[in-house]
Parts: structure tokens; sequence; C-alpha cells
């Protein structure tokens, strides 16, 4: 469990730039290539019905669900402080729980959520001819040109194996509660490693991300958002945040409701496809969420959390910054990240235990927001998404 002083750091910082703002069975493949590495999901998964303005909802028996066995994980969730619930099958919403003033409508802090946002982001740039994922992002961030820095590429910086600077007072207190201009605190910052040398959950790497977007698209990255995800989703409850200075914050910045990130999860679970039109591309998505973006962390896509075998870095760090304060060093030699899970599963995960789970070969998305969890060791995305998927008859 957090020390009380720790937590407090890290929830105020992340809250900060969360919230400043003017805004059979799956096959494995336990390499780092080719796309999504476990069997196809059924026509279902893949459909093209998608929600409108409000989503389809069925039973939860109808289903194939035990309205029962959900009812009791509502139970178990607000005792660990979750506001919301949701658990859609086949593009429907088979059950939804609001707990204390919280509504479908209401909003919250996604914290590192933001990240597998910023992902998409980057994969539609990419798909538009805009970026290469092997770029150097020096093409992009002139600072880093003629420095150790124009090694990095962006491919880099979405694997978080960049080996830009990290140290946990730099990045949870100086960039998230002190820096006005995180996008510059982020690219001032030295190279400490070559590229693909160490693996960290590094926020101010992912934040020069705003850079790269930027000079890539002609926009904010906010703005590139809206255009180009959030109204194409129908994404009318999800607000991206800026920093004092105007810049988007890319490693923890969207505030959103929970049948929101479903809409998220749906569009990722569908390999980037919403309706009759693709998003970002079926290939751009077998890279993010369908395998490891490195051998130094088996559990890392691109900016998402995935569920291959081998060594397991920092998912700890995503829901629960100040209990690894190594960024990520700490390591489970083999195994997955969610031994339970199907292989194919995959995440989007924030502190305080915010967790967007996808598992394409039950066609199922389940989101949780909240408050932390005072057990460190509930709602891992592990434990969510058993609990999830038992309820299934």
């Amino acid at each position: 469990m957090f020390r009380a002083r720790t937590a407090a750091l890290v929830a105020a910082s992340l809250a900060l730039a969360a919230c400043t703002a003017s805004g059979g069975s799956p096959r494995e493949d336990e390499g780092t290539s080719g796309t999504r590495t476990t069997s196809s999901p059924s026509p279902a998964a893949r459909g093209t019905t998608v929600p409108g303005a409000d989503w389809d909802r069925t039973d939860a028996a109808a289903a194939g669900f035990d309205g029962a066995a959900l009812r009791a994980l509502d139970r178990r969730l607000e005792a660990d402080g979750t506001s919301c619930f949701v658990v859609t099958r086949d593009g429907e919403v088979v059950h939804e729980a609001y707990f204390g003033d919280s509504t479908a409508d209401s909003m919250g802090p996604t914290f590192s959520v933001t990240k597998s946002f910023t992902s998409l982001l980057v994969g539609i740039a990419a798909d538009e001819g805009l970026l290469d994922l092997d770029d150097r992002a020096s093409d992009y961030v002139s600072e880093w040109k003629g420095t150790p820095a124009a090694r990095v590429t962006v491919r880099d910086l979405l694997a978080n194996v960049s080996g830009r600077h990290w140290d946990f007072v730099s990045d949870y207190q100086q960039l998230a509660l002190a820096a006005r201009d995180k996008t510059a605190y982020a690219i001032g910052l030295t190279q400490d490693a070559r590229p693909g040398r160490v693996w960290r959950y590094n926020n101010a790497a992912i934040q020069t991300l705003d850079e790269v977007l930027t000079k890539a698209t002609g926009t904010k990255p906010a703005a590139y958002a809206r255009e180009k995800l959030l109204d194409p989703l129908t994404m009318s409850r999800t607000f991206w945040g800026e920093d004092p200075s105007g810049n988007t914050t890319m490693f923890s910045g969207v505030n959103a409701s929970c049948l929101d990130l479903a809409r998220l999860g749906l569009l990722t679970m569908r390999d980037g496809r919403w309706g009759a039109t693709q998003v970002v591309s079926e290939d751009y998505m077998g890279q993010a969420t369908g395998r490891s973006s490195s051998p130094l962390n088996a559990a890392y896509g691109l900016l998402w959390w995935v569920n291959r075998k081998g060594p397991v870095l920092g998912a700890l760090t995503a829901t629960d910054p100040g209990a690894d304060r190594q960024g990520g060093a700490a390591t489970r030699k083999g195994g997955r990240l969610a031994p339970g899970a199907p292989a194919d599963a995959f995440w989007a995960l924030g502190l305080g235990k915010q967790v967007v789970a996808v598992v394409p070969s039950e066609r199922i998305v389940a989101v949780r927001m909240g408050a932390a969890p005072q057990d460190p060791d509930a709602l891992t995305p592990g434990a969510f998404t058993s609990d999830v998927l038992a309820a299934l008859r």
C-alpha cells in the first residue's frame, strides 16, 4: 500500500495533469512481430453495428451472462470505490451500474488511459501518411537534432523504450505538478540510454508526442482527436485537457464517461473499424494491441497493455505509481500480465485502477472508473477481467 505521503503526491500530481484544462482458444505467438497473434474474433466482434448517440442495450442473460453474478460484482466494486461499471458484448450494453452521485453522463479523470488515446492518434496520423512510426522523433522535435536523443524514433516513444530521462520526482512531481509547459519540460530532459536498452513507464517521454503530432498534423492533438477520433465515435462525454501553456497533455489529460470509454474499447476490439469507417488501420491496431512492442516487456504494446508471455514490467506503475519508484524496473520474468484472462485480452490502464478491458475472443469490453481501492491488490487488470468473465454462463 502507498505510504500516505507518496499517495498524496501522486494523486495530486496526476489529478492536476488530468484536470488542468481549457478543454476455440486464442493462439499465442511469443514474438514481437506480425499482427494480432490470436485466433480471429467472431464476426460479431468484427461486426459493423455500433452505438449512435446512445447504446443499444440487451438483457444480460440474453448476452450469456449470469445477472446475479454481475450484481454481486457490483457490490464488490462499490465497496472498492467504483463510480461506474459497464460491460458490453457484441456492441451492446449488457450491464451498467453507477454508484454514489455518478450517472451515465458523469465524466471522470482517466489518468493514464489517456496514453491509449494518444496511441490511436499516432496511428491515425501514420495511416494518413503524416508520419511513420520509424521516423526519428527529431524530425519533429528540433531540439533533439544533433544530440543523443536524435536516435529516438516515434515507435520508441510509444513502446516506452526511448531511453529518455526518468526518475520518480521528475515524472510525477516536476512534470505533472510543477511544469506549466509540460512539453518543453519533457523535451528538455536528458537522454539517459540508447533507445531499446531500457523499458521505463515514462510520462515525460510520452508527453513529447505532443510536439511530434503537432508538427506532423499541423494542429494540436486535442483538436486532431476531436476531428479524427472523438466525433466519429460520438464520444460526446469525453474532454481532452491542456496544460497552462496550451499543450495537449498526452500522458494524463482525458476526462470521460464509462460509456465513452466503452466506445474506445469497442473500436479497438474491432481492429480500428467503426461501422463502415476504418478509423485506425487494422495494421496499426495489430501493432498496438496484438503483440509485445519490445522483448524487454512482454506486457506492453504501443501505449496499450497486452497479455503476451515473457517478462512483465510496469503494470503496477500504471495504476499505483508510488508503489514502484523504479518506473517499471521490477519484473516478473515469465508468465503473463493476467494469467487468468485470454491471451488476446488487452487493456488501457490509469491511476486509481481506471480500467478498460478488451477481450476480442469473447466480444467483451468492460470498463471500471472510480477512486483507488484501499487494497492495492484489488482491481488489477487480471482480477477485474477474470471477475467479468466469471459472470459468463
